[in-house]
């Protein structure tokens, strides 16, 4: 099988002033880019060059974990966001869910801002849901990936700073607060 960089569903800009089109452009067309060239190159000739991203994910180790679960993140990440002009909320049983875990969407964020700053290093905040349809925060550092622990990925944050140094330097903090505004709930609730 031969990866493809997947077509953003908006325009490089329409993310601004959350997240710049420069930062859209280094960080999806050519970091992004990198991670399924790598993946590409190093599954040729293997038994996983017939496999799934996430076959990938739960059958391989090293280089190849790390490439495939980056396509993986980058691609769940880029799609979790939508052009929007002022923040939205969850819907249906995600928002039920939601509700029921932390009390209210507004304890969730809270919550889920709070772990995804705290990833020492690079990493990824998710929220997941577990095969009871239980909804949890995790925190992934470097390519960790929820599905290897059996749970289904619902919303993410990449927090490894080249999703967010051009825009926001060393605020962490304030790209996580800015990253509310753009989620698309609709297709996060879809994920639930």
């Amino acid at each position: 099988m031969n990866f493809q960089l997947p077509v953003l569903p908006y325009a490089k800009d329409a993310l601004e002033p959350v997240i710049a089109a420069g930062t859209i452009e280094f960080h999806h067309g050519k970091h992004h880019q990198t991670y399924v060239t790598n993946l590409n190159n190093l599954i040729k000739g293997t038994t996983f060059e017939n496999m799934s991203l996430e076959e990938i994910i739960l059958k391989s180790d090293g280089a190849i974990f790390n490439n495939a679960a980056q396509v993986w993140n980058h691609t769940f990440y880029f799609y979790s966001f939508k052009k929007s002009t002022h923040p939205g909320v969850p819907k249906g049983a995600l928002a039920g869910a939601i509700d029921a875990e932390w009390g209210s969407f507004e304890n969730f964020k809270s919550e889920f801002s709070a772990a995804s700053l705290s990833v020492f290093g690079s990493g990824w905040g998710w929220l997941v849901k577990d095969s009871a349809g239980k909804l949890s925060i995790v925190k992934e550092s470097n390519a960790g990936n929820p599905l290897t622990k059996g749970l289904t990925p619902i919303l993410t944050f990449d927090v490894w700073e080249h999703a967010y140094y051009l825009d926001y330097q060393n605020r962490r903090a304030d790209y996580i607060n800015a990253l509310w505004t753009i989620v698309d709930w609709d297709a996060v609730s879809a994920r639930y």
